[in-house]
């Protein structure tokens, strides 16, 4: 066994022999540990947060395994200062690339299950997956700058260049990038999702798209209104989709001749037609203000669902009962007149029996 103590490139080939050994051992041994984790883990139900350590293992490389028992190895062995500095570089560069890998996966995933658990509707893909590239983007950038720090390149320098030419590009860009990232907000913050109902200023509709630049809402009337996603957010946003009930305010007027003891019945017949009418909750009716021609009643009610139809078929029937309450009651409703006393002058009555003609 003379051979074994020979020397090659400073070192017995024993000790060769024994780091190729620990090489060849630690892999093995990784990697049966991977494997054995891996079948655990997959035991695991589809959907529990736990699920996500199954894929995580599965994308462990062989190479990174391979590099992160090499270094240890080389520990066996006489090497050069620079090769040692080389292969301790190598396999850092291995596992910080094992590393970016793991968090790519664990970036996308939990942006896809934030972004889809912050709402009942559907998740726009095209959004998820820009923010899973600029997530991914920044990861990688950061592990680019450890790796170059590593290998003892001055990274300052190199940050400084990257920041003015990204000010450039953002100057450039100002208007689509606003257009993203307020893509990638509504999507995040759920202001809003497709197929809800919302009114922005003047315009009314129901959410067709929401793209990465622009957010269809298609109209009443049928149009398509196209929004800039960021003049959207600018924009005071009125939803009515999440609302359970609706809140219902109206007033009627009735005549000045109408005597107090039917004035006084109109708020009990109105609670009874609200109360007899389904989907609705009754509030209040008062005897509210003397107004220029009639006598005001304000009537405050719910209705028990946030449907549009709903409340117009509700409403429709209280004004029915009403009306032929009132009917019944020979009660009347005012509308606008005017009276108009004309009072005669001093001396008017007298010019009048003279008989003189102007």
């Amino acid at each position: 066994m003379a051979f074994l103590n020979e020397q090659i490139f400073g070192n017995a080939v024993l000790h060769w022999l024994l780091a190729i050994l620990v090489i060849v051992v630690l892999t093995f041994v990784i990697i049966l540990l991977r494997n054995l984790l891996s079948r655990r883990s997959s035991r695991i139900k589809a959907g529990h947060p736990a699920g996500i350590y199954p894929e995580i293992i599965g994308r462990t490389k062989p190479y990174a395994l391979f590099l992160a028992a090499l270094y240890p190895a080389s520990l066996l062995v006489e090497l050069p200062e620079r090769a040692r500095e080389v292969i301790a570089s190598v396999a850092f560069i291995g596992l910080v690339f094992q590393i970016g890998i793991w968090g790519s996966y664990v970036v996308s995933t939990g942006i896809r299950r934030y972004v889809g658990q912050k709402g009942e509707g559907p998740v726009t893909d095209s959004g998820v997956t820009v923010m899973s590239i600029l997530a991914k983007a920044v990861l990688w950038v950061f592990i680019f700058l450890v790796i170059l720090e590593n290998l003892g390149v001055n990274v300052t320098t190199l940050i400084a260049s990257l920041g003015v030419a990204g000010i450039a590009i953002g100057l450039a860009t100002q208007n689509i990038l606003g257009d993203l990232f307020a893509a990638l907000s509504i999507l995040l913050d759920r202001p809003f999702e497709v197929g809800h109902f919302i009114i922005v200023g003047e315009h009314l509709g129901t959410v067709e798209k929401i793209g990465l630049k622009t957010t269809r809402i298609r109209s009443l009337s049928g149009e398509l209104l196209i929004f800039g996603n960021n003049d959207l957010l600018q924009s005071r946003i009125r939803n009515f989709t999440h609302f359970q009930e609706r809140r219902v305010v109206f007033t009627f007027g009735v005549l000045y001749s109408t005597s107090s003891e039917k004035l006084k019945k109109i708020p009990a017949t109105v609670k009874q037609i609200i109360q007899e009418v389904e989907n609705t909750r009754f509030d209040r009716v008062h005897f509210k203000s003397f107004g220029d021609f009639s006598l005001v009643f304000e009537v405050v009610y719910y209705v028990l669902s946030p449907d549009y139809l709903v409340y117009m078929d509700v409403h429709e029937k209280i004004n029915l009962g009403i009306f032929e309450a009132f009917e019944k009651d020979d009660i009347n409703f005012a509308f606008p007149t005017r009276t108009i006393h004309i009072a005669s002058q001093p001396g008017e009555s007298a010019f009048r029996n003279s008989g003189a003609i102007l």
